[in-house]
């Protein structure tokens, strides 16, 4: 990364290029691993199959996500190279990842969405990305 990267907007640069990277380990991790995930963040047996075609159609659909999610990582990864090129798609993508921290809580479950596996991708989710978004709608205001 050269000097220049660095001189305008610094630390958004340097939050949309970890969140990217995060991003596109989370879209690889269930993109290329489906359900059972490639275990980057953590492993286990979680479940058992009872029903292999209904399982391998479900896991082909969670793999499609995942890729989804490494594609918008990818973009955010991008974004911090090209921040006022991308700064839409980078708001969109903030929009979109609020929406899905919406669909977590249809759960109807808090002993689910407060637990310490669900908790902080959540407040990521309902928090961060906002105000990342509305971050880079500032920068983009400002011309």
């Amino acid at each position: 990364m050269s000097v220049s990267f660095w001189k305008d907007k610094p630390v958004l640069r340097a939050v949309l290029l970890l969140a990217g990277l995060v991003m596109i380990a989370l879209g690889v991790n269930v993109g290329f691993g489906g359900i059972r995930t490639l275990g980057l963040q953590g492993g286990g047996d979680f479940f058992q199959v009872m029903n292999a075609d209904a399982f391998t159609a479900q896991d082909n659909h969670i793999r499609f996500l995942g890729g989804f999610w490494l594609g918008a990582g990818l973009f955010v990864l991008a974004g911090a190279f090209w921040l006022r090129q991308l700064g839409p798609v980078l708001i969109a993508i903030a929009v979109m990842v609020f929406v899905g921290g919406l669909a977590r809580l249809s759960v109807f479950d808090s002993d689910i969405v407060l637990s310490g596996a669900v908790l902080p991708s959540l407040l990521t989710e309902l928090i961060a990305f906002p105000l990342l978004g509305l971050w880079v709608l500032r920068v983009m205001r400002r011309g």
